[in-house]
């Protein structure tokens, strides 16, 4: 029987993480159980009322609790299994001692709920039992589950496994970690893989791209971590060439060795649950075709809080978008997978990002690397060019990593900005079923216009370079890549907006020469109407001249959450915080800007439109050269630095 999913607790004691393992009040502790000892009445004197956690595998539910595994990491997606792999009947096979009720459930595409089966056991050794489950009634939906409960004396459950009688060998596969001055993060993911002693037996390598200065090596938690992973440990040292240009490096190098059957990117800054990189590999052994498949991304901050369960691209938009019937940011402590009935539909999707993506060997291999993308948009590209050589991605429930959410970031302000726009209109002109991209080249004129009337220059002189260098044609791309971020950065100190410091205090006193007019502050425009007439007068009273007093004392202070162009459209400076809090910017209307950076955006989008089919031809025809291993490692050669190994 090949295991395809273990139930897992928690690595640490941490209250926040709890419910995506298990649904029940719990405690953490071994001590003795009922069910060690001789049938005794039943007793809560010397147990307690609540579960409790005996290790990475176990639990002991008292006599008369209930414990549930309809959980994120315990429940059993079985639609995705149902669709993607050949695997048609699952066992359930459970370690059980002392006085246990089992039930087994399922669920529908619905939501809708049934139990399935129920068995019991009363015993002081622990025994095994299997139910066999069918896969049939899962095509729309649905996940399977059990729940223990506690009888007359004590359940204890030391370990259960979702498994299917197949015949196929176990894969192995190489981690590639790009990592940029964050050794702390890197160090711990290490160390967690290190002591994951199950799961380092399907790992074949580790490669940390280290393209940083603050170097991995040098934490002082490193000589532990890298003990434990022995030989299967390699750093990498290679100049900043962004994520794609460390990802590819371990897509390179895991062709190179030809030992592995997968190859997984992980982000730094991430915390991975171990068990995710076992069913990952799990889930592509017995997949149907070559599938890449992903984990989620739950909240770093807010750990009980799932993020992201898939995207997909709205193709006339041309945008990243959350997949149907999915939503962002989803408590699963407050609303948990039993009572969310949006989370038992199979969700498909376009790609997954690489903060935690497992993309076969084969794949890569007809494929090729990624895009010279830099940053951004290069997971993007590669799930849809993968799918269009008809290699699916799944996005797979269980699997997961802890990651910064994308509303402590200001990547769509700072010099990341022109990596979005340049890469968003590339994939576009490559992949675009619409001609000219449908309302991409509309949506991106007026999300330039929405930075500009928020004061915003320095984001709109990058989304215009970033248009620019497309015109030029897909032969930069390489070149620009170990040269490309300085240029920015130096572009971006030239504008106020960008010249951020992390004291208020360090600016001048905000002051008004004038109060609100009838003590009114703006509302929010309602309706498209109102949104037109909005952004027309922003537009009017940019252009008009600013006086001195705004230039010298900022009009008011706006909070990151509150920094809407229609908002700060109406004054003449203001002090923005930035999104993780720690620093400001202090914006200032400049009008001859303004209306430079307007009339380069027109010019430039019309061009565009304009060359919309020939630079769609050549950007198609370029992508074997730009993502072949060849003209990577040259690449690759370029962004050495001395001691490398």
């Amino acid at each position: 029987m090949r295991v395809l999913q273990r139930v897992v607790l928690p690595v640490q004691r941490d209250p926040d993480v709890v419910g995506l393992y298990v649904d029940a009040p719990v405690v953490w502790g071994r001590g003795r159980t009922e069910a060690d000892g001789p049938a005794t009445r039943r007793s809560t004197t010397r147990t307690g009322t609540e579960v409790r956690i005996t290790g990475r595998r176990g639990v002991v539910v008292p006599a008369g609790r209930r414990v549930s595994f309809c959980t994120y990491f315990n429940a059993f997606p079985a639609s995705y299994w149902r669709r993607w792999s050949v695997v048609d009947r699952i066992t359930l096979r459970l370690r059980l001692r002392g006085d246990a009720i089992v039930s087994v459930h399922r669920s529908t595409g619905k939501g809708l709920t049934q139990r399935v089966s129920q068995l019991d056991v009363d015993t002081r050794a622990t025994v095994v039992r299997e139910i066999d489950l069918p896969l049939e009634p899962f095509i729309d939906g649905g996940w399977y589950w059990f729940d223990v409960v506690g009888g007359d004396r004590d359940a204890v459950l030391d370990g259960a496994d979702w498994c299917a009688d197949v015949e196929r060998p176990q894969g192995s596969v190489s981690i590639g970690i790009t990592t940029f001055n964050r050794p702390k993060f890197c160090v711990e993911q290490l160390a967690a893989m290190g002591e994951a002693s199950d799961v380092l037996e399907v790992i074949d390598e580790i490669y940390v791209v280290d393209q940083g200065t603050n170097r991995v090596e040098d934490h002082p938690d490193f000589p532990a971590a890298a003990k434990a992973l022995g030989d299967r440990l390699r750093l990498i040292d290679q100049g900043n060439i962004g994520g794609s240009g460390g990802f590819s490096r371990a897509m390179s190098e895991t062709l190179d060795a030809g030992r592995s059957d997968y190859v997984l990117l992980l982000d730094d800054d991430v915390t991975v649950e171990p068990e995710g990189i076992l069913r990952a590999v799990t889930f592509a052994d017995l997949a149907r075709t070559p599938t890449i498949v992903g984990g989620h991304m739950l909240d770093i901050f807010h750990r009980s809080v799932l993020h992201v369960f898939g995207e997909t691209i709205a193709r006339y938009r041309w945008w990243m978008t959350p997949a149907a019937h999915t939503f962002l940011g989803h408590d699963l402590a407050e609303h948990p997978l039993r009572r969310t009935p949006w989370l038992h539909r199979r969700v498909d999707v376009d790609y997954n990002a690489w903060w935690m993506c497992l993309i076969p060997v084969d794949v890569v291999r007809k494929v090729g690397l990624s895009l010279p993308f830099f940053i951004k948009w290069d997971d993007i590209e590669y799930g849809i060019r993968a799918q269009k050589a008809g290699f699916p991605t799944v996005s797979l429930p269980g699997a997961a990593v802890w990651h910064v959410p994308w509303h402590s970031k200001d990547d769509t302000l700072d010099w990341q900005a022109y990596f979005t726009e340049r890469n968003r209109v590339i994939t576009a002109l490559m992949y675009s079923p619409y001609k000219r991209g449908g309302n991409m080249l509309k949506e991106s004129l007026f999300i330039t216009t929405k930075h500009a009337l928020a004061m915003q220059y320095s984001t709109v002189e990058l989304m215009l370079r970033a248009v620019e260098d497309v015109l030029l044609g897909p032969e930069h791309l390489h070149e620009s890549m170990t040269t490309k971020l300085a240029e920015l950065r130096a572009l971006r100190a030239e504008f106020p907006d960008a010249l951020a410091k992390p004291d208020i205090d360090e600016f001048p006193t905000v002051k008004r020469r004038r109060p609100p007019k009838r003590g009114r502050e703006p509302v929010a425009p309602e309706g498209r109407k109102a949104m037109v007439k909005t952004a027309l007068s922003g537009v009017l009273r940019h252009v008009r001249p600013v006086d001195s007093f705004p230039q010298r004392h900022p009009e008011v202070t706006v909070p990151h959450v509150d920094q809407t162009w229609w908002l700060l459209s109406r004054f003449d400076s203001a002090l923005v915080t930035s999104a993780d809090g720690t620093k400001a910017a202090w914006y200032q209307r400049d009008p001859a800007r303004f209306r430079a950076l307007l009339q380069r955006a027109t010019a430039l989008h019309a061009r565009l439109a304009y060359e919309w089919p020939e630079l769609s031809r050549r950007y198609r025809a370029a992508i074997p050269e730009l993502a072949s291993p060849e003209r990577w490692r040259e690449t690759f050669e370029a962004a050495e630095r001395p001691g490398e190994r």
